[in-house]
Order: structure tokens, then C-alpha cells, then sequence
């Protein structure tokens, strides 16, 4: 994951001929946009599982990741790169990952509560284990309140990663960083118009892929009730 050397450069004070400037930065925001969303919900879906299992477990979580999100983002960069390394994406993608808990965890198990109980009761008679359960029954009920966290989890991941900027990374938080001290006002809103595009890009993808996996939620045209 680490950064490409050649990063292109900006030049002049106008956009054209600097598209592959706002591309190369869409991109690498983009990935680190996508490595934390996943690696956080695949770290938030057993949390989830556990704070539903246990319930005096779930005020413990939702402590402990409303802390981490409250830690500065500068100051968490700093704390994880002695760990992670100074010279390569890891301390970036690992905050986020660690900022997208606070809204995984509450929305998925959140959701999980919106399960009827008559339903869950039926499985219960069915003879549904725990996990089975929980993976095919609870989940799927629960993907409508699950993918308002992804999409939640995902612009406030967009917004969050420009910070990275001062310390050498933050995808498009570079242009800003840039644009602010060579004072090319062009730059900074070609970050911002680049930024607002990715943010509004990534939810779009994550609500039409919501919509395709809940096509119970849809309602059909003409139909009579």
C-alpha cells in the first residue's frame, strides 16, 4: 500500500492540462476510502454478532469506539505510524478503519434490533443455531439499516481522509495542502469539486448496490394492496 513516488505535480494556475493530477489523487482517495470501509465492517460484523450475543457487551463497544472517534485525526496519525511506518499508507487506512467503527457497530446492531421477534422465535423453531441464525436471518432483515451505515461510514471516511495531508498522505487532502501554500485557488477547487464528486459517487454505488440486494424494500408499481 505504499504511495507512488512520481506523484504528478500541479502546474500552472489553470485546470487544464492538470486532469491527471485530480485523477491520480481521486484514485488513491478512493482506495483508501474502499480499504477501510471494508476492513471496518469486516471488524465491525463480529462485534456486531457479540454485542447481539451478549448484550452488556454493547454499551463496552460503543464506548470504546466513541473514543477512538474522538481522538483527533492528526494526533491518531502520529500514534499509529511509529507502529505502522512513516513511508507508506498504513497509519491512514488504519484510522479510518478505526473512525468507521463508531458507525458500523451502532448500525448494524441497530438494525439487527429492528428484527421482529415472532420472526426470530420462528427460526428458534426451526432449529436455527445462533450464527445461523444470525447470518440468515438476522443479517439479511437487517440490510436496510446495514447499508445506511455503509453509506453514512463511507462519505465521513471521504471527508476525514484529507486531513492525512499533513502528514504526507490524505489523497485529495494533498491538492488542498498544495493549492493553500503555492496559493492556486484553481487547485483547491478542483480538490473540493473532486472530493464532493467522490463523496456523492461512492454513496450513489452503495445505495444502488443496497437496492439490489434488498428487493423487498422496493415497492412495485401497480400493485394492489
Amino acid at each position: 500500500m505504499s504511495v507512488l513516488a512520481s506523484a504528478p505535480s500541479w502546474s500552472g494556475r489553470q485546470l487544464a492540462g492538470n486532469w491527471d493530477v485530480v485523477w491520480y489523487y481521486v484514485q488513491q482517495h478512493a482506495r483508501y476510502t474502499l480499504l477501510a470501509i471494508v476492513a471496518g465492517f469486516a471488524l465491525a460484523l463480529p462485534a456486531a454478532y457479540l454485542a447481539v450475543r451478549r448484550p452488556a457487551i454493547y454499551p463496552v463497544l460503543l464506548t470504546l469506539t466513541n473514543v477512538i472517534y474522538a481522538i483527533p485525526a492528526l494526533a491518531l496519525f502520529v500514534l499509529l505510524s511509529p507502529w505502522l511506518g512513516f513511508t507508506n499508507d498504513k497509519p491512514i487506512v488504519v484510522a479510518m478503519t478505526l473512525y468507521s467503527l463508531v458507525i458500523l457497530v451502532r448500525n448494524i446492531v441497530e438494525g439487527i434490533r429492528t428484527v421482529p421477534e415472532p420472526v426470530l422465535r420462528a427460526a428458534d423453531g426451526m432449529g436455527y443455531r445462533p450464527l445461523r441464525r444470525f447470518t440468515g436471518v438476522e443479517l439479511p432483515l437487517a440490510l436496510p439499516g446495514i447499508v445506511a451505515g455503509l453509506r453514512l461510514a463511507a462519505v465521513s471516511t471521504v471527508s476525514l481522509i484529507s486531513v492525512g495531508a499533513v502528514v504526507g498522505r490524505g489523497g485529495l487532502g494533498r491538492m488542498f495542502a498544495d493549492g493553500y501554500e503555492r496559493r492556486i485557488n484553481i487547485e483547491l477547487w478542483a480538490a473540493l469539486g473532486a472530493t464532493m464528486a467522490l463523496a456523492l459517487a461512492l454513496d450513489l454505488l452503495i445505495y444502488v448496490a443496497g437496492r439490489q440486494i434488498t428487493p423487498w424494500t422496493r415497492r412495485v408499481r401497480g400493485a394492489v394492496l
